[in-house]
């Protein structure tokens, strides 16, 4: 069968479903995306303005930056951002804010060949230094690139083209750096794409943080009591967060634990499940807290 239908899973043969049920399904779930907003332009010099979602980074040394213009579906068309790439391999690739995006929004109207984005929606173009299309000012950073290849990934609509764009320099707002000189991921307030008319905003309420385990060995999940399955109090991030843990707590330092009044409390109780429960509530909280040496000691407190 092409498609499959369970209680908890719709799944589809690709081969069964249009291009454009393909697109609406890949740029919904494949979200949320960062914004290209592409500056090129064509060996006439006309200049074009065009925002690209496809797009990422994919090198840091050489810096490469990676953007897919996508064939229209309708007529298999080519927008002009790719026709100007392959006559003037240069771009620059300019990162939207919040307070752009509505301006970066209208550039994607289909004008005519030759109408500029910039008048149409009331952007500033600023000449660059080391290319020959000019870079958005009011971007919070603009890349300057040269475009070091075009690959093509198919002939028909909804074929993507992409766009490998080598950093020759770069440009930042001053008011997103912090005290470092380094860019300040709470200041830029970005946005990025999502499926539809969607898009999703950085802002410093949807932000968290994640320690990342590189430079140690997290224990895992898989070393954790066998407790922490028998019930749904800690959830997927939970476990992950303790599996990162460096270390399984030693049995001095949980001896001690184990002396805590609200520890003592729980581990005394008598009903085993109640005893399981009472312990991930309060690795749970502990967790929220930010205390994980906390929660992780207040697993292994009991013994099974």
């Amino acid at each position: 069968m092409n498609k499959h239908t369970t209680s908890e899973t719709v799944s589809l043969d690709i081969s069964a479903i249009t291009a454009q049920e393909v697109y609406q399904i890949l740029s919904t779930a494949v979200a949320p995306r960062p914004i290209a907003f592409a500056s090129t332009i064509d060996k006439e010099g006309r200049v074009n303005l065009s925002p690209f979602s496809f797009f990422n980074v994919f090198s840091a040394q050489p810096p490469i930056l990676v953007f897919s213009p996508v064939r229209r579906m309708r007529d298999n068309t080519t927008k002009d951002t790719l026709q100007n790439v392959h006559e003037v391999k240069e771009v620059v690739i300019n990162v939207v804010d919040h307070a752009m995006v509505e301006q970066m929004s209208l550039t994607s109207t289909e004008y005519d060949k030759g109408i500029s984005e910039f008048g149409k929606s009331g952007l500033t173009p600023v000449a660059s230094d080391k290319v020959r299309p000019p870079r958005v000012k009011e971007s919070p950073v603009a890349f300057e690139c040269e475009v070091d290849n075009i690959v093509a990934l198919g002939e028909e609509g909804g074929a993507g083209s992409l766009v490998v764009s080598r950093v020759v320099k770069i440009h930042m707002a001053s008011k997103n750096l912090d005290d470092q000189g380094q860019l300040d991921t709470t200041k830029l307030d970005l946005v990025a794409r999502l499926g539809a008319n969607w898009y999703a905003r950085v802002t410093p309420e949807s932000l968290f943080e994640i320690p990342k385990p590189i430079r140690k060995k997290g224990i895992g999940v898989d070393q954790l009591p066998a407790h922490v399955f028998q019930t749904n109090i800690l959830s997927g991030n939970d476990l992950g967060r303790l599996g990162n843990s460096e270390n399984i707590p030693s049995e001095q330092s949980l001896a001690n634990f184990r002396n805590l009044p609200e520890i003592e409390a729980l581990i005394q109780l008598e009903n085993p499940k109640e005893k399981i429960e009472g312990l991930h509530i309060l690795a749970k909280s502990r967790l929220a807290e930010g205390d994980s040496d906390f929660a992780l000691k207040a697993l292994f407190a009991i013994r099974t």
